[in-house]
């Protein structure tokens, strides 16, 4: 694989509209087949949902419950379709797996409403990893919009504390249309990252420490998207397109002119 094409369908994706993102990547995929693994872990998409056969519950898809063509259900714990010798979390790191996603169910009917959410967690040399997924989207009709969030998180044992490190993307897409003010499409994605040291008592103290650091990201990404993403958008479509008639407009102008002018007099 050259580094070369890798990078140039990196900036290509950068460039073309993030809600086709998904689309864009398959076709990248089926032009350059040996990027497809390196593609598929770095480029984030909106989750996708699939039910477990066993319990009937809705999981999300990732990257980090993939082998090969089969996904892993946190509610079941198995493979489908079914996979041979395939990577499994360890006893305790699957317990852990089971109380965080417990909680963050909690989570996301306070904060949600709704949607869909699924934690995976798997071993490392000195501690553990995992991510945790939510994803909420609105009913079709003439206004859309879908909300996906992907926390990674790496958990290092350090004696009495721990090493957490957080990774965290957003994905927003709002889509709206009418005959009488067209259409609009706002859609991107925004990513943040932490490092923090905590102390941990037991299995207990991973679950509530990551919540928390989950929690708090969550929020400050949603207030950054609201005051500065929102707030921009609002202004530029403000200054293109005005409520009041034109006239009116250069009416006011016009008295503002005049009073700076009397003023300097």
């Amino acid at each position: 694989m050259s580094s070369d094409q890798f990078d140039s369908a990196l900036d290509l994706l950068r460039r073309l509209p993030p809600h086709s993102t998904a689309a864009n990547l398959n076709r990248i995929c089926a032009l350059a087949p040996d990027l497809t693994e390196e593609l598929l872990s770095s480029v984030d998409q909106p989750l996708q949902t699939r039910q477990c056969k066993k319990t009937k519950r809705d999981y999300l898809l990732c990257d980090y419950n993939r082998d090969g063509d089969s996904y892993r259900s946190p509610w079941s714990n198995e493979f489908y379709p079914e996979v041979e010798d395939a990577e499994m979390p360890s006893e305790r790191v699957r317990k852990m797996e089971v109380r965080m996603g417990e909680a963050v169910e909690v989570y996301r009917e306070l904060y949600y409403e709704g949607g869909v959410s699924s934690v995976y967690f798997w071993d490392l040399d000195d501690g553990f990893a995992g991510v945790v997924l939510l994803k909420k989207t609105t009913p079709k009709s003439n206004s859309e919009g879908g909300w996906d969030s992907i926390h990674v998180f790496e958990a290092i044992d350090r004696a009495r504390n721990a090493h957490y490190k957080l990774t965290s993307t957003v994905i927003l897409r709002l889509s709206t249309g009418n005959e009488a003010l067209g259409d609009m499409d706002l859609s991107g994605n925004m990513t943040r990252q932490v490092e923090q040291d905590m102390p941990v008592q037991d299995d207990g103290s991973h679950i509530v420490n990551v919540g928390k650091l989950v929690e708090d990201m969550e929020l400050k990404m949603r207030n950054l998207l609201q005051e500065v993403y929102f707030g921009k958008a609002k202004d530029i479509v403000g200054d293109l397109r005005s409520v009041q008639p034109l006239t009116e407009t250069n009416k006011e102008k016009a008295s503002h002119q005049e009073m700076i002018n009397s003023m300097k007099r």
